[in-house]
């Protein structure tokens, strides 16, 4: 995370083609750009209850998600928020 904060898209696209061998480098680029641009990567590791619903809404609407479930229940953020601060 501190990575993808730091550096630009052209650096971290370089970085992660070995992960994506089938796509070109201006592709890679061009879909990390577009992450950087919608703020997609988070600052933090804490991974808040308004991003947990956000992600379960993607998954009920792209009909993977048959029951939702409480945030309490399966989000622990004790040892991101100890590394945080």
């Amino acid at each position: 995370m501190d990575y993808v904060q730091t550096h630009s898209a052209e650096e971290i696209a370089a970085v992660i083609q070995p992960q994506f061998e089938e796509t070109d480098l201006d592709t890679i680029t061009t879909i990390v750009d577009r992450y950087a641009s919608q703020n997609t990567w988070k600052a933090d590791l804490i991974f808040e209850k308004d991003s947990f619903d956000l992600l379960q809404n993607i998954l009920e609407e792209a009909g993977e998600l048959e029951n939702r479930v409480p945030y309490e229940d399966l989000v622990n953020t004790t040892f991101a928020k100890e590394a945080a601060y």
